[in-house]
């Protein structure tokens, strides 16, 4: 019985070194472990608005998101994350023939994306491989 409860923490492990392993060699940050704080934000908020020009903020729980739709105006869109975790993370859009990311980031630092978007429906992802699959995206609607 003991045996069986090790293969998830097993498992767990794995995956938690592979995907630490992942993103890009750019910009590692050397920042502190994180603390033993939880984060009480909604994984499934309210989409937030941004003004033509403006700015959508995105904040990092474990491997989601803390919102899973923004909206703007069409224009310049600036889309900025900060990485509280250890595991690299970043921002991207894609959609209507836009396919952009921003800098992979370690702890601490922040990935930031400004893109002139026209209306229609994008996503934004984290494009660290397996991360977008694993739930990191949500949908951007620009009108």
């Amino acid at each position: 019985m003991k045996r069986m409860a090790l293969v998830p923490l097993a498992l767990t492990l794995v995956l938690g070194l592979a995907v630490t392993g992942c993103g890009s060699s750019k910009k590692k940050s050397t920042a502190a472990p994180p603390s033993t704080s939880t984060s009480t934000t909604p994984t499934n908020a309210t989409p937030t608005k941004a003004p033509s020009g403006g700015a959508s903020t995105l904040k990092l729980s474990a491997f989601k998101f803390d919102k899973t739709a923004l909206s703007a105006k069409a224009g310049k869109v600036t889309i900025s994350m900060d990485n509280p975790s250890p595991v690299m993370h970043g921002i991207g859009v894609r959609g209507s023939g836009v396919d952009k990311k921003a800098a992979t980031v370690g702890q601490g630092a922040v990935s930031t994306i400004s893109v002139a978007l026209k209306p229609g429906t994008y996503t934004f992802f984290c494009p660290v491989p397996g991360h977008e699959a694993g739930g990191m995206k949500g949908t951007l609607t620009v009108k």
